[in-house]
This record gives structure tokens, C-alpha cells and sequence, in this order.
């Protein structure tokens, strides 16, 4: 079975629609040792399908439109974040304190971008919040990885031991993240379908997530690439955070695109929270599992609730096993599973080409809200879905076969990217990946600065192409 087969079964779709799926592939593209350019080609592939679906479902054509892949697009895509300029300056990846340090025996990678990470890393480490990166390498470099790992992760910090490929599939948490499906989807009740205003194919680009409503409650970088997806395709997406967690402005430009951005206090705003809830079509959630559920974000709190409602849960381990309740990201959980030793070379870790588990998660996360709003329009029910980059780091470890190099050159990123203006200053960015006949091409609007709108919806959804 193909990646992109495998993909599209995972998220409940129907076999015949591959057919309407061509791929342009190019030679040099997400170069590795593992599999990932047939991982991101299927991820983006998938959406593309979901997509449209749903948009023959709301337009009434008996044939889905065509679906287009182009290798060069998916990597702009998958690259987004080191591509984009904001007024011709790069953006800032990675803090000095996330990186590969060398322990007593064997090595480590923390994660400290924010701020409160920065801390808790120091303070489990006893050290001062102004220490240097010198003095945080020569205190680890005569500790254990995993006594370090086990000593940061307890303090609410990030930090993941390197793992071989062996000693990872020992472990309890990956035998837990191989018992379950890429997509994890279920219906929650017996919610009456879902009725869909019509679209019209001749109004312009057909929008299939337009009139939505999906309140985005994600951070770094899954989440956000998922529902930066569904505002390309039409969904009127309101990112929300707490107002003492600023996300780094050059991610949230990124991920920013079509979207607008608010904040509010989960336990002193119920009843804004509770309003958004009672007109939302879909909930994303990208914290840890359970990190939410006491502000009446659970799946089964939800759909009681709210009936109808599709909610979609992303994290970085899983919503189980003894490390359910970790955080993570893409960069430990290539640590974690082996990735980095497969990558590494000469003894040193080394990683993926671009973020592969963040986006393509992120990818398969939009496809299965996609999924799911067109089996409620036929089934009803309220739907969660839910992904793991550990699951997706599973697949492309385990179970894609890789395909034959070749294809047409790779002339680099430049025929994928674009420029526009807007508040953070004028960008230069990927455009969209996820592509189908009479589709957008691009996003509505730029990205608005971190916390700038209300907690509102807009007016009202548009219904329309």
C-alpha cells in the first residue's frame, strides 16, 4: 500500500477517489534517509482529497475535482517557517537553549523557545535564569540523558534522552503509540446531520469549510498548520490563547495566514468561551491531553453540551500510555524515536529536513475535520479525531515503503512563494500546498498580530464560493 493509500484509508475515504489525484514529482526535494518526501506528498495529498470531497458534497457535483500534488509546492509548504520574511528578515527558529547537548552517556535535546520552557528547564537544573549555554553544556555533560530527561520533564520542562531506533520500540510508550490507528475518529452521539448551505461552483473559488466556524485552541506548530488549512479553504478560524502566553511572533505570522487572533482566560471567561462554543462548528485542540478538560473541553463534555460539534485533538505522545500527559514537540519526538540516530551521522544526531511530523500531522489533522464534516452530513454525529506526532513518527519509521528518486528538477522554493503586505510588515511566505481544481490559490488575508482581535466571531459566516 502506498503512503498516500494508506493516508486516505486511515481517514475513512473512500478508495475510488484516489483516482482523482495526480502528482508532480521533483528530484531533490526533502532529501533523507527516511521516507519523507512520500510522507509529506501523502499528508498534503490526503487534505487535498478531504477538501474535495467536501466541496463536491456543498456544490452538488456528482465528481469530486481533481486533485493536483506537486512535490515543489510541498516542500515550500513543509518549509514554511524558515522561509518566511517579514520586511527581508529571517525568521528566528530555535533559541539558544534548544538544541543537542552531550551527557555522560549519550545525548540530550531540550527545548526552551519559550520563555516559561527557558525557566523551567534552568530551574530543574538548578541553575540561574541568566545562565549561559557554556554552563547549562558542562552540567550536563556529567549528568545521565534520561536522569536529565526524567528531572526536566518532571519540572514542566522539555527534554528528551536519544534513543536508538531499538531502544525506542522497547519502550512502553511506543509499544502504546503502534497499537493505534495514524487517525484516530469517532462519533460521540446521535446528532442530527449536518445541513451545509449550498456553494456555487460558478461564484468564484469553491471554499468548502466556508460558513465554519472553528475555534483554534493550538500552539507550535501542528495545530496551527491544520487550521491555518481549513482558513484557506473558507472557514472563519478564531485562534485563541491565554493573554500571559504570547506566541513568538514570527510563528504566529507563519501560521497566521487567513485566521484572526484573540485572547481570553479559560477560567474567568466561561460565558465568552461558552458563546463562541454555542455557534462553533469544530474545536481544535493542541494541548497535552487532559490539559483542557477541566475548562469543559473534553471530547464528551463537548458534544454533550454543544451536539453536532467536531472536535479534533493533536499532542505530541499521545493520549496514552505512561507519557500521555508529557509535553513535547516535533524536534524531541524525532529524539525520542530513533529519527535522529537514523539521521545522525559520525556519532552525532542529526534531524529531518524540515518539521515533517508538525506539518504532516498538521495536514492529516485538517483532512480528518474535513472528513468528518462530510460524514456528518450524511451520518450526523458529533466526530473527535485525533493525531499524535509520535503515531506519525510510527508511519514513517515503520510503515512507508519508499518510492523511486526521479521526477522533474527542483528548481527551489522561489515558483511557491509570494509576498504580501500586512500588519507584522510585508511577508514573504509559502503558499498553499493543498490544492484541487476551482479551489483557492491562496488566503484571504495575511496574518493579524498576536492577541488583535476580539473573542468574537464575525458577524456572521459566509456561506458562499
Amino acid at each position: 500500500m502506498t503512503a498516500l493509500m494508506y493516508a486516505w484509508s486511515s481517514l475513512g475515504g473512500d478508495p475510488a477517489r484516489l483516482s482523482r489525484l495526480t502528482t508532480v514529482p521533483r528530484e531533490g526535494v526533502l532529501t533523507a534517509r527516511l521516507p519523507v518526501r512520500e510522507l509529506a506528498r501523502a499528508c498534503v495529498g490526503a487534505c487535498g482529497l478531504a477538501a474535495a470531497e467536501l466541496a463536491a458534497r456543498r456544490t452538488g457535483l456528482a465528481e469530486a475535482p481533481d486533485v493536483r500534488v506537486d512535490d515543489g509546492a510541498v516542500a515550500a509548504a513543509f518549509h514554511s517557517e524558515r522561509l518566511l520574511r517579514v520586511d527581508g528578515r529571517a525568521p528566528v527558529s530555535f533559541a539558544p537553549l534548544s538544541r543537542f547537548w552531550r551527557t555522560a552517556d549519550g545525548w540530550v535535546r531540550t527545548h526552551a523557545n519559550y520563555p516559561h520552557h527557558r525557566a523551567r528547564l534552568l530551574g530543574a537544573l538548578g541553575l540561574p535564569e541568566d545562565a549561559p549555554a557554556e554552563r547549562v553544556a558542562g552540567l550536563l555533560a556529567g549528568r545521565a540523558a534520561v536522569e536529565v530527561e526524567e528531572t526536566v520533564c518532571g519540572a514542566g520542562g522539555l527534554a528528551v534522552a536519544l534513543r536508538t531506533p531499538e531502544r525506542w520500540r522497547a519502550h512502553e510508550q511506543a509499544a502504546e503509540v503502534a497499537a493505534r490507528p495514524l487517525v484516530e475518529r469517532e462519533r460521540l452521539d446521535a446528532a442530527p446531520p449536518r445541513e451545509f448551505p449550498p456553494l456555487d461552483p460558478g461564484a468564484g473559488a469553491v471554499l468548502p469549510a466556508a460558513g465554519l466556524r472553528v475555534l483554534d485552541l493550538t500552539r507550535v506548530l501542528a495545530g496551527p498548520v491544520a487550521t491555518r488549512t481549513l482558513a484557506l479553504l473558507g472557514a472563519d478560524v478564531l485562534r485563541v490563547d491565554a493573554p500571559w502566553l504570547p506566541e513568538l511572533p514570527d510563528q504566529h505570522a507563519d501560521t497566521g495566514f487567513g485566521k484572526r487572533s484573540a485572547t481570553l482566560d479559560l477560567g474567568t471567561g466561561r460565558d465568552v468561551l461558552e458563546d463562541l462554543l454555542s455557534t462553533a462548528d469544530v474545536v481544535v485542540t493542541g494541548y497535552r491531553p487532559g490539559a483542557l478538560d477541566r475548562f469543559g473541553l473534553s471530547p464528551e463534555a463537548l458534544s454533550a453540551r454543544h451536539p453536532g460539534l467536531v472536535v479534533a485533538q493533536v499532542s505530541a505522545w499521545g493520549a496514552y500510555g505512561p507519557w500521555r500527559g508529557r509535553r513535547g514537540f516535533d524536534s524531541l519526538v524525532q529524539v525520542a524515536t530513533g529519527i535522529a540516530v537514523t539521521e545522525g551521522t559520525a556519532g552525532e544526531p542529526g534531524a529531518l529536513p524540515a518539521q515533517a511530523l508538525d506539518h504532516g500531522t498538521g495536514y492529516l489533522l485538517a483532512a480528518a475535520v474535513l472528513r468528518a464534516l462530510t460524514e456528518q452530513s450524511y451520518d450526523g454525529g458529533s466526530r473527535l479525531v485525533r493525531l499524535a506526532l509520535a503515531r506519525t513518527a510510527h508511519w514513517l519509521t515503520s510503515g512507508i515503503r519508499p518510492e523511486p528518486a526521479g521526477g522533474e528538477p527542483y528548481p527551489g522554493p522561489d515558483a511557491w512563494l509570494a509576498e504580501t503586505g500586512g500588519a507584522p510588515g510585508r511577508l514573504r511566505y509559502a503558499r498553499p500546498a493543498v490544492s484541487f481544481t476551482g479551489g483557492p490559490a491562496d488566503w484571504a488575508r495575511p496574518p493579524v498580530p498576536w492577541g488583535s482581535s476580539p473573542a468574537r466571531w464575525a458577524a456572521a459566516p459566509v456561506a458562499g464560493g
